[in-house]
């Protein structure tokens, strides 16, 4: 099949755009901004939602869900919030149409409009804080762990699927605790299940950190998150966990009575990931080939494609097959015997290597005469030859092997483009590359600075940050440890 995708070398972002909507996972829609997720994207983004969910649930989270619309003085009373997200807000101010007397077809009727005005939601601390002033009335009812699986609206004007469009799906935690100690624990806690999710499952290897004053989420006391490098060297934010300290609950006015009888505020966080970690999977591992998909995530894990002329060869190979796949089956592997005539074996290999497949088995009667299957990995695309009654454990290893290689390439790959950096100078030319780690003397001023003159961004103080003197590459000025440093999408 002629697949036509650039390569990373020529033009990265084409190759992302081009390989995108080749591959089957989403396209653009007539609506600006927002997209089409296919049937094979939205797969792969079920997956990534049932693993979450199942790992939001185990820790104690329970799924609701709130408005889209929002109204609007609900946006005005936590004054960060609303200075972050003004900007990015789609607002509906009438409830209904009406056909144009002049025959200019549908119009906005001027006589239906909104006694306040209603934002599509960009996120939903401040509907959910409203209806947990009435949720809490003592301490009895706390802790309050709720998630929601939603679509939101910032109205962008530089979109790329997946990566930046004005509507996108995510989940949206949003907790309320008695203490802040309980509020930061929550905090912590789901910041390392998206790293898990991300190292283990995407087999995308992040660095957990905390974001700058100006980088923080509009409206928390801390943002923590994740980064991630992607093939270009750039960084990705993966994740977001925020602390909210007691903002929201001053805004919407939630208090508890503690055991003691003393009203308290509550204590709040709120965190997500989006569909932008499709975006992350597709850049931190694909080729110039099509994807390469992590077994944990792959919508088909194993496709079998049978060699064939006649309907008599297809019978023998289905009858050596079946046996295979109810065995994959009840191993939990999701697996596909494309019998299809359609379509030459040539142009189904090419096909399941532009979507990512992790193993591809084939199968003709030259292999029944053998007894053997040939089994082809799309990550190192190594083909080998096993016989037949091997091949269910031949690909269970070969499962495990290709989620570990994937994140072990990735992982290598942070590590080769990620440096230190002495002076600016250095440090202009290092940021060209991937990820630097250098001293920054604590300012917002020397971070805009930097922003504006190299486009790099303070990506986050990380976690696992030694301590050490230094002094700013910029100003000159003390610092107390390295910050990482990179551009970012």
């Amino acid at each position: 099949m002629a697949k036509a995708i650039p390569s990373r070398s020529e033009d990265y972002s084409l190759w992302y755009n081009e390989l995108v909507k080749k591959a089957g996972l989403a396209e653009n829609s007539p609506v600006r901004g927002c997209m089409v997720i296919k049937p094979y994207g939205f797969a792969i983004w079920e997956k990534m939602q049932q693993t979450l969910d199942r790992m939001f649930k185990e820790t104690g989270h329970e799924n609701a869900y709130f408005p889209l619309l929002i109204p609007k003085s609900f946006l005005s009373k936590e004054a960060d919030h609303v200075e972050g997200f003004a900007k990015e807000c789609a607002v509906v101010t009438h409830y209904r149409l009406k056909n144009d007397e002049n025959g200019k077809g549908i119009i906005v009727d001027p006589e239906a409009k909104l006694e306040e005005e209603l934002i599509i939601r960009p996120t939903s601390e401040t509907v959910i804080w409203d209806a947990y002033k009435n949720w809490i009335q003592s301490y009895r009812d706390l802790p309050i762990l709720v998630n929601q699986w939603a679509n939101v609206m910032r109205w962008e004007m530089r979109t790329r699927l997946f990566l930046r469009t004005a509507e996108f799906l995510w989940q949206e935690g949003h907790t309320a605790h008695a203490t802040k100690e309980e509020a930061e624990a929550e905090t912590n806690q789901m910041l390392n299940i998206y790293a898990t999710f991300a190292e283990e499952f995407m087999a995308m290897p992040v660095i957990k950190g905390v974001k700058t004053a100006s980088e923080r989420f509009a409206g928390a006391v801390d943002t923590y998150c994740i980064e991630a490098m992607m093939q270009d060297g750039k960084a990705l934010q993966a994740g977001t966990s925020h602390f909210l300290g007691q903002n929201f609950a001053k805004a919407f006015d939630v208090k508890f009575a503690t055991k003691e009888g003393k009203e308290e505020l509550v204590w709040g966080t709120s965190w997500g990931v989006s569909t932008r970690l499709m975006g992350a999977l597709v850049m931190a591992h694909s080729d110039d080939d099509g994807l390469v998909l992590p077994p944990k995530l792959a919508p088909i894990q194993v496709v079998i494609v049978p060699i064939y002329f006649k309907d008599e060869e297809l019978e023998k190979i289905t009858e050596v097959v079946n046996p295979i796949l109810a065995q994959l089956k009840e191993k939990g592997v999701s697996v596909k015997f494309d019998t299809r005539d359609t379509h030459k074996p040539g142009w189904k290999f090419a096909e399941y290597e532009l979507k990512g497949v992790p193993i591809r088995l084939a199968i003709g009667p030259k292999d029944l005469e053998k007894g053997t299957v040939e089994i082809a990995r799309r990550d190192t695309k190594e083909k080998s030859f096993h016989p037949i009654d091997t091949a269910v454990d031949q690909v269970m290893n070969l499962l495990e092997d290709i989620q570990k290689n994937i994140y072990t390439k990735a992982l290598k790959f942070r590590e080769e483009n990620s440096r230190e950096a002495n002076t600016y100078e250095e440090f202009k030319e290092l940021v060209e590359q991937g990820f630097v780690y250098a001293h920054w003397d604590g300012t917002a001023e020397t971070e805009e600075k930097i922003k504006e003159e190299t486009k790099a961004t303070i990506r986050c103080i990380p976690l696992d940050q030694e301590k050490e003197e230094g002094k700013c590459i910029f100003t000159g000025k003390p610092s107390k440890g390295r910050v990482l440093f990179a551009k970012a999408y």
